[in-house]
Parts: C-alpha cells; structure tokens; sequence
C-alpha cells in the first residue's frame, strides 16, 4: 500500500527532507516556549512535524506527537472541529504505519461518521477519511470489506474530483495493490500503469508518487510473472527511491526487499538473499523487529530460502514469524496464514510430515472460508498440502489436489504463469510416484516447455524439470525393457 501522503517541498531529497525536519522541530519548540502547548499555531506545528516523521518512518514519535495533538483539539476546539478530524486522522494513518491497524480502523470510523453528518457523503475530505479507512482494514486483515471500500470511494472521487486528482491517484494505487495480493493481477496492472503515466505526466519522474506507482506497477508484473518485465522496472525503483528519499525510508526498504523477491523468481538465489539480509537489517533498525514490514521481509527471506533448497534455514526463519505475527496480528489474518503455509511447506521438505500436513489442512480450511477457495494464497495451500500427501505416499489424495490446483491456476492465471507451471511440474511428480510413467512423462514436457519458453532455459526451476523428466523417460525405458524381456 502506498504510505502516508508526503508533506515536503519540493524538489525532495533525504538532504531537503532532513532540514526540513529539522525546522518543524525547533518550531515546535519555540511554540511550545513562547505560545504554550495547546496555542493553534503550536498543534499546527506539530501536526507538520508528525507528518514529516510519519512520511520518514519514524511512526512511533508521529505518534507520540499526534496523540498529544489529538487530546489538545478536542480540548480546545471540540471533537468536531476540522482541526481535531484531520489530527485524529493523522494519528488513525500513524498507528497504521506503527503496525496499530485496529486502532487506526477505529479512529477512521469515528472520524468519518463524524465527517459524513457535517460535510456529506461526497466531499473530499469524507471520501479521503473512507480511503483510509479502508487502508486500516486491509491492514486488520478484512480483506472483502477494504476492496469494496477502495471500490466505492475511488468511484465517487473520480466523479466528483475527476481520475487525476491526487486523492483519486492515492486510492487507485492501494486499490491497484489490493488487486495484485487478492490475485486480480491484470486489474492491478491496469490501475498501476494508469497512475505511473497520470503522475510521471503531473509530478515528474523523481516525485515519491511516482516511484510509489513505480514500484506497485513492477510487483505487479513480478506477480504476472513478467520477470523481463519487472526486474528493470523494480531495479529502477529501488535505485530512485534512494536517491530521492534515501537508503533508510521505508519506501526504499521496500523496495529493495521487492527487488530481492524478484530476483528470487529468477532463481538469483544468493543476490536475492544478500538483499532480503539487508533490507531486514536495515527495517529492524529503522522501523522494530516487530514491525509489519519487518516480519513482511523475514517471511520472503525464509521463501527464497526454501527456494534455494535450504528448508531448514527457512523453518528457523519461519517460526519466530509465525509466532510473533499470531501475537500481533490474530491467527486468521492473511500474513499469518501465509507463514503458516510456508512453515508446513519447509516442516514437509524436511520430513516432518505429520507436522506439516496437521498445518496444512487447518491452513487449507481456513483460508477457504476467510479468503475463498480462489485466492492466490488458498491455491498455493492446496498445492503445498498435496505435496506434503504426496511425500507421505498418499497419492491419491496428492493426484486429486495437484489436479484441482492446477485447473485452477490455468483458469485464473493462464497456461504459462509460474505458479500454473509449477503445478504442473507438481502433479508430474505426483504421477511419478504413482507409477503412472506415461502422464508424468507428459506434464513435465509441458512444463520444461513452458519453464523454458517463460524463465528461461538456465532457470533453476528449468533445470529441476528437465533433470526430473529425464529420470522419469529412464524409469519408463527400463520398465519397458523389463517387459519385452519378459520369460513366456
């Protein structure tokens, strides 16, 4: 999602970005001395310096501040002041960004209740409260109801302030990003193209919209599997991000960590891993170990790692994740189950077989009903859980799921996406296993020749497929032979 909406001059530099922190902060200070702490001209101080820390990643002293702002307005100007709406929304944005999404869902639902009786349903400032709501949902973990309120309220911005007004570009990014995680990755491509060309246009190349609008537009190509097409753009990305808004802001660590995960598609394994090194290091410091983000670029570490072959690197990654983000986030929040899927998948590749089919299926159950049986992360469960009863010889359940993931993945994601090819280098294998020579033989030519034609001949998944199709052709020759050979 995109962050907070930034509050500096421009043009922005981390040198620009720092004075002018620098300033806010000895105007509150001088305010707070010669006007007193509940002065306007002091809470108006104050806000501008929250923002300039929210935008920084520096969430926790936005919050400090904006909390302290929030209690002064309602003071001094009352609970319904347009003052006190925009410190209270700019403390709902904060306590989102610090890893607080319930709260912030709560401050945005008073404020817009509050917003919806003085100003109407239509104007900027409820449609702008709305967004953001639905911001704080996503993060919460209620996915169908932020979707139908990025929905709705990019709708009535574009009516009523037109599909280039900066509200409406901000909603239509996080509505873009929403898309790619709920699996509408062409939808998230469109949306994502749609705001690079209006902002590059509006902004120029180097504003933070822009690069924010770059970095959604080159995920959603990694999702589409588009590697040819995401690796320059997210490279790109990461490179301007620093250099606009310097190595340590929280844009820039995303990106990065995108990069990694790109390269990790590419099966770039040690780049994307010194990467994923970097950017946890660099988001433990800057943002906690608990953080959202933090625990967000733990989990893709441990991804790559399983990837690379090295399970038991991931699980040591993939436990302390899942653990701290149940205790955060709840056990049925998105990016729990996800953790949970990808710890029952490294517990499957190390043998631990009961373990990881016991995950499996409270994980398959769970996100069918919390996500439906057709989101990315649901099928990606039902492909791992039919490997883990593949490994554990119960193969017709195995052969009925990789058959089912598969037919699922071709009807969402098309022949030749990744994921459709890996469920068919799956079920494969499934048929190996089963004996069933022939259909094997004939689901890994289908998907070398897909690996090929879409990672690239040299591709460790590549690679994999033909080596496996090769000991299978073997198994399938020496079985033939052993027939003719046969005594009458």
């Amino acid at each position: 999602m995109e962050g907070a909406r930034d509050p500096f001059r421009r043009p922005v530099s981390p040198t620009a970005m720092a004075a002018q922190t620098a300033e806010l902060e000895q105007a509150v200070e001088a305010d707070e001395e010669n006007l007193g702490a509940k002065h306007p001209g002091t809470l108006t101080a104050r806000a501008a310096l929250a923002r300039c820390y929210l935008f920084s990643g520096r969430s926790a002293e936005a919050v400090t501040l904006l909390e302290t702002n929030v209690l002064a307005c309602e003071d001094v100007l009352g609970p319904d002041h347009a003052d006190t709406l925009q410190s209270r929304n700019d403390l709902a944005v904060s306590y989102r960004s610090a890893g607080r999404a319930a709260d912030a869902a709560a401050l945005h639902e008073q404020n817009l209740s509050i917003q919806e009786r003085l100003l109407g349903a239509d104007h900027p400032g409820t449609l702008v409260t709305r967004s953001n709501l639905a911001s704080a949902l996503w993060a919460v973990g209620s996915t169908s109801a932020a979707l139908a309120a990025y929905q709705r309220t990019l709708a009535e911005q574009e009516r009523v302030l037109g599909p280039e007004h900066a509200d409406s570009t901000h909603t239509r990014g996080n509505l873009a990003s929403a898309y790619r995680a709920d699996g509408r990755i062409p939808e998230s491509i469109a949306m994502h193209d749609q705001n690079l060309a209006i902002r590059e246009r509006a902004l120029g190349a180097d504003d933070p919209y822009t690069l924010s609008s770059r970095h959604g537009l080159a995920r959603a190509f990694a999702a589409a599997g588009r590697l040819v097409d995401a690796v320059p753009l997210q490279r790109q990305a990461a490179a301007d991000r620093e250099r606009v808004l310097g190595a340590d802001h929280p844009d820039t660590l995303a990106s990065r960590s995108g990069l990694a995960a790109v390269y990790s598609s590419a099966g770039w394994f040690p780049d994307a891993i010194a990467l994923f090194e970097s950017a946890i290091a660099d988001a433990e410091r800057v943002l906690g170990a608990d953080h959202p983000d933090t625990l967000a670029f733990r989990n893709d570490l441990a991804a790559t790692y399983q990837q690379a072959g090295r399970p038991s690197k991931a699980i040591e990654l993939l436990e302390p994740t899942l653990a701290n983000r149940e205790r955060l986030l709840g056990p049925e929040h998105p990016d729990t189950l996800a953790s949970r899927n990808d710890l029952a998948a490294a517990y499957a590749r190390t043998g631990r077989l009961a373990d990881a089919i016991t995950l499996h299926e409270r994980n398959v159950a769970d996100l069918e009903r919390l996500l439906g049986a057709d989101h990315p992360t649901t099928l990606t469960s039902r492909s791992n859980l039919a490997a883990a009863y593949g490994r554990a010889d119960r193969l017709p359940e195995a052969i009925a799921l990789h058959e089912q993931a598969l037919g699922d993945r071709e009807r969402l994601l098309g022949p030749d996406h990744p994921a459709t090819l890996t469920s068919c280098n799956n079920l494969a294998a499934a048929y190996a296993r089963a004996g069933r020579l022939r259909e094997a033989i004939a689901y890994y030519k289908r998907a070398l020749a897909g690996r090929k034609r879409v990672l690239g001949a040299d591709h460790p998944a590549t690679r994999a497929t033909r080596e496996a199709l090769v000991r299978v052709r073997d198994r399938r020759h020496a079985a033939l032979l052993s027939f003719r050979h046969r005594p009458s």
